[in-house]
């Protein structure tokens, strides 16, 4: 299922909140941190694995809207 986030991405900090483009917003769920800016990323996602373009691996998240 793909989808993009809405507006500024700044990579996981280890509690990120990621608004994607369809309204859904997901919470990280695993620590780990890496910086990375893009403008509205394509994400993938895979049951609750969530892959934001041009980041090294995908990530945990559990959706809380």
């Amino acid at each position: 299922m793909k989808k993009q986030v809405e507006g500024e991405w700044t990579g996981w900090d280890g509690d990120t909140i990621v608004r994607l483009t369809d309204g859904s917003v997901w919470r990280q769920e695993e620590y780990h941190y890496e910086y990375r800016y893009a403008y509205r990323p394509s994400v993938t996602l895979s049951g609750n694995i969530m892959h934001v373009e041009g980041m090294s691996r995908g990530i945990r998240v559990r959706r809380i809207d």
